[in-house]
């Protein structure tokens, strides 16, 4: 008899979803203002961020493969992941709120400061996203279910995107009036806050279904040694290093570009929005629309066929924008729509591909190692997070750049540069890099198939969810 793996509800989507939007509430502000913020904001070095962004992300390639094989090996009432939830989002709000109390402590103790706090938080985000993202692939069998997962939770994700974009700015001049560093603390409590609610909400209205095989041992060297033989995990490792520098080399330019190259003053332009929050704003909105609109491509295309596609198209939209001058505004917003819309339905695919990878590797080796799989993942984008993060402000020392000041011929070329061809060039390896993906949508659903079969087999029944 021919079984079906489990459909979920909309509020279990829904409540999953509200997990990524409290991470994205940090995660996105990183990507985005954390540079600027540091440097012209807080008063650091560009040569001191480009350090420090360095050594905390070698601590995450640390923190992210141990946590995953932590959560693969936790065993309570509530499941292996859902606990993390519940466990880290007070530390996780606490913290990511503490980066930004902005203590008087002269040059060399602000910088210790950032060091021990940027260290905290993403220690703490690693305890709390690896089980989080691992929870994706123990919530259903069905790889077609887990799509739409993905669909909802960067619906989410980008949901935060669009909040950031239209508040931060905004919020930090009318809360701080002109102390901009208040600005941006009691800005931050507010996401703070918000974060701990969601996460609660993830823990409270999610399930867990797939439990690893019964007679799986806990041997650390053997699930290590599945995954390196797992060529789709490999292939994923590579794009998702790519892909997240891009990501990452963009976002950190962005401010610079517009508060430099388009000289944005940071004046309300439309309603409560400058011209940067105005941008961000708008992408963020096609970006969820795109996301949206990858559910629909994926009923009638294969994954890592659109993965290819989109990858490689949002790279040569990126580099146009290269060519668009500094007094063209719409014309820069609306290409910048269509890049996000090329880009919004690959994230949901990504981490859809992801708990397909966890459900080869126990079909072809025996062995889940769903946490590991998402873990390893997210240590490949925080790579690809570290390249992204360090190349900007190299980039702005080599350059020249200082802070709040008219910025030499050189440093604009700069700039510009680390906002367009930069991320491009990065984006492009990302879509090649599918080229050797070896899984298939078809090849997927009889893995499924099998996987229920083995199950059913080994237990004598479905595995009933964790309540």
């Amino acid at each position: 008899m021919k079984r079906t793996a489990a459909t979920l509800s909309f509020n279990e989507k829904f409540s999953y979803a509200l997990g990524d939007t409290a991470s994205n509430f940090f995660f996105q502000f990183f990507a985005i203002f954390m540079v600027y913020y540091y440097t012209d904001v807080y008063g650091l070095s560009t040569s001191a961020v480009t350090t420090m962004l360095l050594v905390v992300k070698l601590w995450d390639w640390i923190t992210d493969p141990v946590m995953g094989i932590i959560a693969d090996r936790t065993s309570t009432r509530w499941g292996k992941f859902r606990p993390y939830l519940l466990w880290m989002a007070l530390p996780y709000g606490a913290i990511g709120y503490l980066m930004f109390i902005n203590p008087d402590l002269g040059e060399e103790g602000k910088l210790i400061f950032a060091y021990i706090t940027y260290i905290l938080m993403m220690t703490v985000y690693t305890a709390i996203n690896v089980p989080y993202g691992a929870l994706m692939g123990v919530m259903t069998t069905s790889s077609d279910e887990r799509m739409t997962l993905g669909c909802y939770r960067f619906i989410g994700a980008f949901s935060a995107g669009i909040l950031l974009g239209m508040f931060v700015r905004p919020l930090v001049r009318v809360l701080g009036g002109e102390n901009e560093l208040l600005g941006f603390q009691l800005t931050m409590a507010i996401f703070a806050v918000l974060s701990i609610l969601f996460f609660l909400q993830t823990f409270r209205g999610t399930r867990e279904r797939v439990a690893p095989p019964s007679d799986q041992d806990m041997n650390i060297s053997k699930d290590l040694r599945v995954l390196l033989k797992n060529s789709a995990w490999l292939v994923m490792v590579v794009a998702g290093v790519f892909t997240l520098a891009n990501v990452a080399i963009r976002g950190g330019a962005t401010i610079y570009f517009f508060k430099y190259y388009m000289l944005d003053d940071n004046t309300p332009f439309i309603w409560i929005w400058d011209r940067t929050s105005f941008f961000l704003t708008s992408g963020a909105i096609v970006f969820v629309l795109g996301v949206i609109a990858g559910r629909l491509l994926c009923n009638r295309y294969d994954k890592r066929s659109l993965m290819m596609v989109l990858t490689l198209s949002n790279a040569v939209v990126m580099g146009l924008m290269y060519y668009i001058p500094a007094d063209a505004y719409w014309t820069m917003l609306t290409v910048n729509a269509l890049a996000s819309f090329l880009a919004g339905p690959t994230p949901a695919l990504v981490w859809a591909m992801y708990a397909d990878v966890a459900d080869f590797g126990e079909w072809k080796f025996k062995r889940r190692t769903t946490a590991l799989v998402f873990s390893a993942a997210q240590f490949a984008q925080k790579l690809g997070l570290t390249i992204g993060g360090v190349l900007p402000t190299a980039v702005l020392t080599y350059v020249g750049y200082e802070a709040n000041i008219a910025q030499s011929e050189l440093a604009l070329q700069g700039i510009r540069v680390i906002f367009t061809w930069l991320p491009a060039a990065f984006a492009m390896i990302a879509g090649f890099s599918f080229f050797f993906y070896p899984l298939r949508d078809t090849q997927l659903i009889d893995i499924e198939q099998a996987l229920l079969d083995r199950r059913s087999s080994a237990a004598g029944e479905p595995a009933a969810a964790f309540s």
